[in-house]
């Protein structure tokens, strides 16, 4: 089976099991309010991109981990970080989602971990991939000017 393959058929497998344990993992409360007949595909629609962003992010890490074993000392750190936070960015959205849902409109501290679990982690992660990005394009511009 291709490396390629191999990742589709994890990603599936892992977006499907996410997708199908929405709403067992994180039930609607009795007060949750029920999308009308126009929202629901878009809640659908949105709900599974978010699952297989989950499946992608597991391939990922589990595909994508060994690369780092080949990373020379100096970039070790910054490239094992960047890792971290693109599969941080590709996984993170099935749960966040989800505990927004069911977080209820007045559970205002829920929300206050909401945003330290997931936003402020999307925020750092962000941070780590921009200066890793930076540290690529300067090499780049470098290399084209000798």
């Amino acid at each position: 089976m291709s490396r390629a393959t191999k990742i589709a058929v994890t990603t599936l497998v892992f977006g499907i099991a996410a997708f199908i344990l929405n709403r067992v993992l994180w039930p609607d409360g009795a007060d949750a309010i029920a999308p009308t007949s126009a929202q629901l595909p878009i809640f659908i629609f949105l709900s599974a991109l978010e699952a297989i962003s989950f499946g992608l992010g597991i391939s990922f890490l589990f595909f994508g981990w060994q690369y780092l074993k080949t990373i020379p000392a100096e970039k070790k750190k910054s490239e094992t970080l960047s890792f971290i936070a693109v599969t941080w960015f590709l996984v993170s959205w099935w749960p966040h989602d989800n505990m927004h849902r069911v977080n209820g409109m007045d559970n205002l501290w829920g929300l206050i971990r909401i945003e330290l679990i997931f936003h402020l982690t999307l925020i750092l992660s962000g941070f780590i991939l921009a200066q890793n990005a930076w540290k690529r394009l300067k090499t780049i511009a470098q290399d084209k000017s000798i």
